[in-house]
């Protein structure tokens, strides 16, 4: 089969830094290429028109047109256009496309299939972060939807809750995100025990619906119990939409007590070859989120051998049975989430026992080589009715 997914992020030095949603798809592309299919990935929202491999994966550059009120339709309408020519020249069978601002709203290819797989819209998201959407991007997605060929979403809790809040009844296919558990395995070279340090490390976009505004008060708590307890950060910083600041950075420091702030390692972007290690060598991995469809950053950590403290809204537990692979508490409760990271890091053996179970839990559940035959499945029932 010959698949295209069609996305604003993808994880390559030559089309920019990516979020879980790249990830996801070059996770999942590589796994369809093992498997001897071709795959295309169209990255719009580029700084030029350009084609380059990765891999066995053909990358498709697509820079967006700008026209005063109409680059969005006129982009679209661009993307429209490659997919009918590399539809017509038997290069792809059938589209993926994620959600997020309806990229596919008046996308109409005349008889390739479009899929559209939530990871979260805009509309989802800001539900989840109670706060305000704007009404077009509610138009877009709801239309991207009602006019797709077939629908996945990474989780039941992001379909359900998708189908109310757009008031439709869309059987969607539930298909997660799932990781290469031979890429991300244990290294005990380089974990915990050979490091001396007592590392709580999170990864991901530093960004208010991620709980990095309850993070550092979790973390002054936690210092409290014991100040030798070491906070990593690593991710991209951005901006509060809430408050207009430009740095969630900025904002965290400032809720950090002062003795706890000297505690804190704030590294930025790292590649993503480097992630590996930084996983290993912490102690365990907190997720403070409040919004999220199905993060790959969960799986990462638990593929390799950690025990997580992560939140306990909508999504968790399709990921994690708490107390057996990990800890679900609601970040809002500092004091118990604080508590909950210094069990795990006082108790070895707790450690050990979530994280065997959590990587247990990413073979059997996410093994990528298994989804990924799943989609192809599923991309072959929606050929055959389209």
């Amino acid at each position: 089969m010959k698949i295209a997914f069609l996305t604003s992020e993808y994880p390559h030095e030559k089309t920019g830094n990516a979020g879980g949603i790249g990830t996801s798809i070059k996770t999942l592309a590589n796994a369809l290429t093992s498997l001897d299919h071709e795959v295309r990935v169209i990255v719009y929202g580029q700084k030029s028109d350009a084609i380059f491999n990765d891999g066995k994966i053909i990358v498709h550059q697509i820079k967006n047109i700008k026209f005063k009120g109409l680059s969005w339709y006129f982009t679209q309408k661009k993307i429209e256009k490659n997919i009918n020519q590399l539809h017509f020249e038997g290069l792809i069978d059938v589209v993926e496309a994620p959600d997020w601002t309806g990229i596919t709203s008046f996308i109409k290819p005349k008889k390739c299939p479009i899929v559209i797989k939530l990871h979260g819209s805009d509309t989802y998201f800001c539900y989840l972060d109670k706060r305000p959407v704007k009404r077009w991007n509610i138009f877009l997605e709801k239309r991207a939807l009602q006019h797709a060929n077939g629908f996945i979403s990474v989780s039941k809790f992001t379909a359900n809750l998708t189908n109310q809040l757009f008031n439709l009844e869309i059987p969607f296919k539930i298909l997660p995100n799932g990781i290469d558990s031979n890429q991300f395995n244990a290294n005990h070279s380089t974990n915990e025990y050979s490091s001396g340090k007592i590392v709580v490390l999170y990864f991901g976009t530093l960004i208010r619906k991620k709980g990095l505004l309850e993070l550092p008060h979790i973390f002054n708590l936690v210092h409290e119990q014991n100040q030798t307890i070491e906070l990593h950060l690593i991710g991209k910083d951005s901006p509060d939409i809430i408050s207009g600041n430009s740095s969630t950075w900025q904002m965290m420091q400032e809720l950090f007590t002062h003795n706890a702030l000297e505690k804190v390692n704030y590294h930025g972007v790292i590649p993503y070859h480097e992630m590996k290690n930084k996983i290993a060598s912490a102690t365990i991995c907190v997720f403070p989120t409040f919004a999220e469809a199905l993060p790959v950053s969960w799986l990462e950590a638990m593929a390799m051998e950690k025990a997580i403290v992560a939140s306990n809204i909508g999504w968790a537990s399709e990921i994690i049975s708490n107390h057996k692979d990990g800890v679900l508490i609601n970040p809002k409760e500092h004091q118990l989430y604080a508590n909950e990271i210094v069990n795990l890091i006082n108790s070895t053996e707790k450690r050990i026992e979530l994280s065997k179970h959590a990587r247990s839990t990413i073979e059997q559940e996410f093994n990528i080589q298994k989804i990924a035959q799943s989609h192809i499945e599923y991309y072959n029932e929606i050929i055959k009715h389209d």
